[in-house]
């Protein structure tokens, strides 16, 4: 019996690399969590049907069209105990030519999503290579989209296992706020939030409204943003115009490393 065949090693290979990922990961997760040291959030911008309109868009952009999410962030923040003084800082990375693999349907099962995160992986690889500070580096891909060529914008997606967002938006000045917050949803997303809403959108009480303690409960005054839509009754919901309205409720700070237990 051959011990050390060729098929052996490269399953002993296969296995290292998968423990080298797992550790990574798991120290990824602790250093984003411990929130000791600003996370270094990078915007790719992409134009995935070539439209002049959102290319125009593009090309306009700057740091500056991301510093509200900053701004939101750090005033969330200063509710709850952490290290970091400056909990996110935002730039704008090189625009990028290629479209990310497009993410599983929903109620695809876990081979599917499995499949993806690994070709996710190898497209950043090709796309967005690693930098020196990669333990801090999130990576948020958003694909502008001309609103005339597109109406409802597909579903953005942030994983927490890698650091990275893929946001679908819409590349005209009057989105802008409104991407800034769907951004600012999926990079929660990336440090360990979860979503609260349900199927058909409706934020679910009472971690998905801005103030559960408010009475009367609706229409709800402010917006929790991990449930990204303002409650106006117990079946009807509403997109902010803006982060004036927007909170990191208790749960998702505690997700995300804010808060201790409830």
């Amino acid at each position: 019996m051959r011990i050390f065949s060729f098929k052996n090693l490269r399953v002993l290979i296969l296995l290292l690399l998968l423990a080298t990922v797992a550790i990574y990961v798991k120290d990824q997760k602790l250093v984003t969590q411990g929130w000791y040291k600003t996370l270094d959030m990078v915007i790719y911008p992409i134009n995935p049907t070539n439209s002049p309109i959102a290319q125009h868009y593009i090309d306009s952009l700057n740091d500056k069209n991301f510093a509200a999410i900053d701004t939101f962030i750090k005033r969330e923040s200063k509710k709850y105990d952490i290290v970091a003084s400056i909990p996110t800082q935002t730039r704008l990375g090189q625009t990028l030519r290629v479209i990310p693999p497009e993410p599983p349907k929903p109620g695809s099962g876990p081979f599917e999503a499995v499949l993806w995160s690994l070709k996710l992986r190898w497209w950043m690889w090709q796309n967005a290579p690693d930098e020196p500070n990669d333990k801090y580096l999130v990576r948020m891909f958003v694909l502008y989209h001309d609103p005339s060529q597109m109406g409802q914008l597909k579903h953005s997606v942030g994983l927490q296992k890698g650091l990275v967002g893929i946001v679908n938006a819409y590349g005209v000045k009057s989105q802008a706020r409104q991407n800034n917050i769907v951004i600012a949803h999926e990079f929660l997303h990336t440090v360990g939030a979860s979503d609260k809403y349900d199927p058909l959108g409706n934020p679910i009480p009472p971690d998905g409204l801005g103030n559960p303690n408010q009475s009367p409960l609706f229409p709800q005054r402010k917006t929790e943003i991990m449930a990204g839509r303002r409650a106006i009754s117990a079946t009807q919901a509403e997109m902010p115009r803006s982060f004036k309205s927007v909170v990191i409720g208790k749960k998702t700070a505690q997700e995300i490393g804010w808060l201790g237990k409830l």
